[in-house]
């Protein structure tokens, strides 16, 4: 009896110490759930109330974990559309996060580095202990091609502590040739513009008073030249419209011999004037191509033009087609002034002129190579301008060849 008693009394015991580690199991789980939700679990009670809340609150940390990822993903795919730069670092300095755009500053080419530690030394200065640092920087990169990339720091903030950094990296190349373009547009058409409206005005003043009939003459032939000029400029301003609006030109087989002889005679008058010679390489009269005559024409008109303007008395303008790889190129030749290489990326933005004192001389708008340009785009082509200074330069426009039947 007395060792039946004693054995009742340790299994009470056990089961004791097993009934106080489950009491404190479901104490521990319960605080566990009372600091993971926002609200204790009141139903239930013991180890299985305290392991329903458990399930319960990780049912909704995992949804709430869910919806971050989700989120995350959103943002990222965000970060990926935005044509900005956006790197992100840490409290400490490290870089946590770089979109596709700021990724490509770390490939060691060309300008990269100086925009890679632009990027490094904005953000060590945000971090640093100085508020009032200055977090932009401009790194200009002058290639080629030149460009030019501004960078912007912002600190990240947790009430007044500092958790990191977000860089802002952003390509202002294109819009500084945009302000360029419009500066050159303004101060190009003004004297385009002003400066023949001022000579109209003066010699018609003249010729009110004038009672010689030579010096009448001549003032008259005058007039009508400075007429003649804005008339010129105008009809480029209104082709360069009409073609821009123009995105997709009739598409019909053109003889390419023919409309390169059509560009020709009507240049010719100032190429006789200027005293050079047009010389076009025999054309495979079959040779073809798709397109819109007319604007075809302006094309090889204004590359015919460009180069008579800028070639002196007693050279000759060369001009030749050919086909290769499914490919039609004109390319025109002249023995002129050149273009510098720095302008070889500009020549084919509207009113922009290599030397402005000699175009003005020579009556130039900046419009001609912009109207070639703009043809190339409406045709699915291309052109490009290679030039050596004093030597001379060629231009080739290079168009689909015509894909039906009669091709050479």
């Amino acid at each position: 009896m007395v060792l039946l008693g004693l054995s009742v009394v340790m299994l009470v015991g056990a089961l004791g110490q097993v009934l106080l580690k489950e009491r404190r199991l479901a104490e521990r789980l319960l605080r566990v759930a009372e600091v993971l939700s926002e609200e204790p679990p009141t139903t239930g009670s013991g180890l299985a109330g305290a392991t329903s809340a458990i399930e319960r609150v990780a049912d909704h940390t995992r949804l709430r974990i869910q919806e971050a990822v989700a989120g995350e993903t959103r943002l990222l795919r965000a970060l990926a559309c935005i044509p900005q730069g956006v790197a992100i670092f840490d409290g400490a300095g490290t870089a946590v996060f770089r979109n596709e755009v700021a990724a490509q500053y770390l490939v060691i080419h060309q300008g990269n580095t100086l925009v890679e530690e632009a990027i490094t030394s904005l953000a060590a200065a945000a971090i640093g202990p100085d508020p009032e640092v200055l977090l932009r920087r401009t790194v200009d990169l002058f290639g080629p091609p030149r460009r030019i990339v501004v960078l912007q720091a912002w600190r990240l903030l947790e009430g007044d502590r500092l958790t990191g950094v977000l860089v802002v990296i952003d390509d202002f190349t294109d819009r500084r040739r945009l302000e360029a373009v419009r500066r050159d547009f303004v101060a190009n058409i003004s004297h385009e513009l002003k400066t023949p409206v001022g000579a109209l005005a003066l010699l018609a003043d003249t010729l009110l008073t004038e009672e010689d009939p030579v010096v009448s003459q001549r003032l008259a032939e005058r007039l009508l030249e400075e007429a003649f000029r804005v008339s010129h400029t105008i009809d480029d301003l209104l082709e360069l419209s009409r073609i821009e609006g123009d995105d997709e030109p009739k598409r019909d087989e053109v003889v390419v011999g023919l409309f390169i002889a059509e560009a020709a005679r009507r240049v010719g008058p100032a190429a006789e004037q200027q005293g050079v010679m047009i010389e076009v390489a025999e054309i495979d009269p079959a040779l073809r191509v798709s397109g819109d005559r007319r604007q075809l024409v302006s094309a090889v008109y204004n590359l015919l033009e460009n180069a008579v303007k800028y070639s002196d008395e007693g050279c000759a303008v060369q001009v030749e087609a050919r086909t290769e790889d499914g490919w039609m190129s004109i390319s025109v030749e002249d023995h002129g002034i050149g273009i510098p290489r720095r302008d070889l990326e500009r020549v084919f933005e509207r009113f922009y002129r290599v030397d402005s004192g000699r175009s003005r001389d020579t009556g130039g708008t900046g419009l001609g190579l912009a109207i070639v340009r703009h043809v190339a785009d409406n045709h699915h082509g291309r052109v490009l301008a290679e030039s050596m200074e004093g030597e001379g330069t060629v231009v080739t426009l290079s168009l689909p060849a015509w894909a039906g039947e009669g091709v050479a």
